[in-house]
């Protein structure tokens, strides 16, 4: 069902809170603030399928800061736990034990370890069998709640605690972040988008135009990571913008597989604005200059906007 709100300015947005303070999640996580937005739209009647990562720190039994409800799995299985919740619904609306309006979107809840490795093949399976359920993947570009360990998601140039730079090896993490975004719209689902949270104007409206779609939807957050990513907490807001002003993410979406980009800054930031921010990134700058490993950045940013400007 399509949402009745349009979503043009920060007034727009809704004042009512479903995720409440005082979480155990670390003070600055981008990735709670992209949900606490996504939560706003999508409103209270929402089941959450979280799989194990950061975010499974949020409700810790008996409590929950989630206004709606929350069911736990492991790093593997949420989309095969999603189909079971949604079937379940499906069975008492069908059987009329629960009214329709009382019905309730489904969210699997994950991080990018998750996401882009651990449960892709469940993932897969949930999307070809055409699961009508939203899918919140947190990417903090490593697997954080475990030490924040080289993913398949951690950008080139990035140091984790798997991926340091050495002698050999002076990049650190010398792979190239897997696009999850590309391998979804293979499957052909009817809605994908990126978001980020400093952008929640084009995160609400994103949110809100794929309730009118049935099916899979996934949401890839943009999600600063103060712990991991080793920066002052206070930086997160700046540099979630940096991000999206050097280029390095794109604001992004696919209806029915048909990509269009939400937002284009006028005029690119240097990338090393947004590199320079966080500690995971120093030795590209200290002691000395990796010209050639920001030369490979810069070329990666250019030849994604050059694709898309054909």
């Amino acid at each position: 069902m399509e949402s009745d709100t349009k979503y043009k300015r920060l007034k727009d947005l809704s004042r009512e809170e479903f995720i409440l303070p005082g979480t155990t999640v670390c003070g600055g996580c981008g990735g709670l603030e992209a949900l606490r937005l996504f939560h706003k739209v999508l409103g209270k009647n929402v089941v959450f399928v979280n799989a194990a990562g950061c975010f499974t720190l949020l409700a810790l039994f008996p409590y929950s800061p989630f206004r709606g409800s929350w069911l736990y799995t492991n790093m593997a299985s949420a989309p095969a736990g999603a189909q079971g919740v949604r079937d379940a619904l499906d069975i008492l609306i069908a059987s009329g034990r629960l009214k329709p309006e009382d019905d309730m979107k489904v969210v699997v809840l994950a991080g990018d370890g998750s996401t882009y490795d651990m449960a892709l093949s469940s993932t897969s399976g949930a999307i070809f069998r055409d699961l009508d359920f939203y899918y919140f993947c947190y990417d903090n570009e490593a697997y954080g709640n475990t030490g924040m360990q080289m993913s398949s998601a951690s950008p080139y140039g990035s140091m984790t605690t798997t991926s340091k730079p050495a002698h050999l090896s002076t990049a650190g993490t010398r792979s190239h972040k897997k696009d999850i975004f590309e391998i979804w719209r293979a499957h052909k689902p009817p809605y994908i988008a990126t978001i980020s949270p400093r952008h929640p104007v084009d995160l609400s409206e994103k949110v809100s135009r794929s309730m009118q779609y049935k099916g899979p939807k996934l949401f890839i957050a943009f999600s600063p990571c103060p712990t991991g990513w080793m920066y002052d907490p206070s930086l997160t807001v700046k540099i979630a913008r940096l991000a999206v002003d050097t280029g390095i993410w794109a604001l992004k979406e696919a209806i029915n597989g048909e990509v269009k980009h939400t937002y284009i800054p006028s005029k690119f930031k240097p990338v090393e604005e947004y590199l320079m921010t966080q500690g995971r990134f120093n030795h590209l700058f200290y002691p000395v200059r990796q010209d050639k490993i920001l030369e490979d950045i810069r070329e990666d940013i250019n030849s994604y906007w050059e694709q898309y400007k054909k």
